[in-house]
């Protein structure tokens, strides 16, 4: 079982920047991917950006690429992301998610199904 803690969220005016980060307890010695998803009020849930278990690869929707940057540190327990050049359609809960299975087809990154693990998310407002 991994648990999933989500911080960093608030408010800030469009063009400002954030940085959310994501601690892993438990079982986290699990060599698979991790990612973010958002989810805006009346939306569903949506892939924003993804990283290999390695940090050697690393996955962005189109609507955040070159704005947003996802990481993780050494121990591979905390899971960043760097958000730039915030805008107002970016405002939607956070939420951090675990994969617990290998996948060779990287499309897998993109989809929530392919997530076992879920934190319980961050508000993000971007104010215009």
């Amino acid at each position: 079982q991994v648990r999933l803690a989500e911080s960093g969220g608030g408010l800030v005016q469009a063009g400002g920047s954030l940085r959310l980060s994501c601690v892993a307890s438990g079982r986290t010695d699990s060599p698979y991917g991790m990612g973010w998803f958002r989810q805006a009020p009346g939306k569903e849930r949506e892939f924003v950006a993804a990283i290999s278990w390695s940090g050697r690869n690393t996955y962005y929707a189109d609507s955040v690429k070159g704005r947003f940057t996802i990481s993780r540190e050494g121990s591979k327990k905390t899971l960043y992301l760097q958000m730039n050049s915030l805008k107002p359609e970016d405002t939607a809960v956070y939420y951090c998610a675990q994969q617990n299975t290998y996948y060779t087809n990287t499309r897998n990154y993109y989809t929530s199904n392919s997530y076992h693990d879920w934190g319980q998310g961050t508000q993000v407002t971007v104010s215009s």
